[in-house]
């Protein structure tokens, strides 16, 4: 079977656009594409990704585990485990590292889950 050349019929509505409006249209169509990808990104995540996040945060491996455990057990990892030990960190007024440690030794969850119910900004 031989496909039937159609390029100048299916580039008919972009012959007359100059250097500008295809690059424009480009991105434009280039963004339609992964915007459904971005959006899934920022409403979904794992226990993995997590992980990850903390392990660049500074965590080791065995303190971000017991971390993202013991958050996904909670449901706050749609919050961002990274951002839930950033706002139990300004909420004790100490350093991430050390709200981190405290949140792996299971100690501070009760006071986090109250931060975050209800509060949609969190």
């Amino acid at each position: 079977m031989k496909r039937e050349d159609d390029f100048q019929l299916r580039r008919k509505h972009l012959q007359n656009l100059s250097d500008e409006e295809l690059y424009e249209k480009f991105w434009s169509l280039t963004e339609e594409i992964v915007k459904p990808l971005v959006d899934l990104s920022y409403k979904n995540t794992s226990p993995s990704i997590e992980r990850s996040v903390l392990l660049r945060m500074g965590f080791s491996s065995i303190e971000a585990g017991k971390i993202v455990a013991e958050g996904n057990k909670l449901n706050l990892l749609q919050k961002g485990i990274g951002n839930v030990v950033l706002k139990y960190a300004n909420k004790k007024d100490i350093g991430y590292i050390e709200a981190g440690r405290i949140l792996a030794e299971g100690n501070g969850w009760s006071e986090t889950v109250e931060m975050f119910r209800g509060d949609k900004n969190c």
